[in-house]
């Protein structure tokens, strides 16, 4: 199982906080059947800068720590970028990581509470220079809640989307995971990752909500989540399933 979005390096954002819960997470990881992990620190967001050399250093030095101790997870490197107006600087900077060694998919945070005005336009600019955007946890986002559909156009556009686990098991709440659902069963989001930040309640969660795709959705949905993941790390093309609008429940009077 590849983990495409996670924050185990330690003590550089608001995930792991020491090299020991760095271990602890890695072990539970392998205990879920994870063995590769893109590490995605935050990065650009206002509070956490953690450019592309740092993130390389770091994961070298845990993926040491890791084999010391048998741990059976590699490590890669990656950023949750946020979403600004100076990405297409900092990549001509070599300042921010793909998810891919051949620069094709960046992951994309947006602001919790908005869909920035200029998001279509730095993706269009994005997607002309061979970057392909991937939108992470858009079930998380209040505006994608109020109206799923606003995703459409970026979907339109090539755009990528990416689902975070406990999100589908309702880790974050009945709202989220009604969100989740609805966008998992109109093919918006395409992909799944965890988006772990510690052992607790911001864990993987990741086999959990497979199971419950499975049953939702069938075994087939799944091995192609799956499969996008592994494409997206070896920066391969993907397969992209045909998304469907989210249809509005008439009301009225009996």
């Amino acid at each position: 199982m590849i983990d495409l979005h996670c924050h185990i390096l330690p003590g550089i954002d608001d995930g792991a906080k020491t090299i020991d819960d760095a271990l602890d997470m890695a072990r539970m990881a392998v205990k879920q059947g994870i063995t590769h992990i893109l590490c995605t620190p935050h990065h650009n967001n206002g509070k956490y800068d953690n450019p592309a050399g740092q993130v390389i250093s770091c994961v070298a030095v845990l993926q040491e720590e890791l084999d010391q101790r048998n741990i059976p997870l590699s490590l890669f490197e990656g950023q949750e970028v946020r979403i600004a107006g100076n990405i297409m600087e900092q990549i001509r900077e070599n300042k921010l990581l793909f998810a891919d060694l051949d620069n094709r998919y960046l992951l994309i945070e947006f602001p919790t509470n908005d869909i920035p005005a200029y998001a279509e336009q730095l993706f269009f600019e994005l997607l002309e220079t061979g970057h392909i955007p991937i939108i992470v946890h858009p079930e998380r986002n209040s505006k994608f809640i109020e109206d799923p559909n606003r995703l459409i156009p970026f979907l339109e556009m090539g755009v990528l989307t990416q689902l975070t686990a406990p999100s589908y098991v309702g880790v974050f709440g009945k709202e989220i995971e009604r969100t989740a659902k609805q966008m998992v069963s109109h093919n918006m989001v395409y992909m799944m990752a965890s988006d772990a930040h510690n052992i607790n309640r911001r864990g993987f969660f990741m086999e959990k909500a497979y199971r419950a795709i499975a049953k939702d959705m069938g075994k087939e949905y799944v091995e192609a989540m799956q499969q996008m993941a592994k494409d997206i790390l070896n920066g391969d093309d993907v397969q992209i399933p045909q998304f469907r609008e989210v249809t509005k429940k008439k009301f009225g009077l009996f």
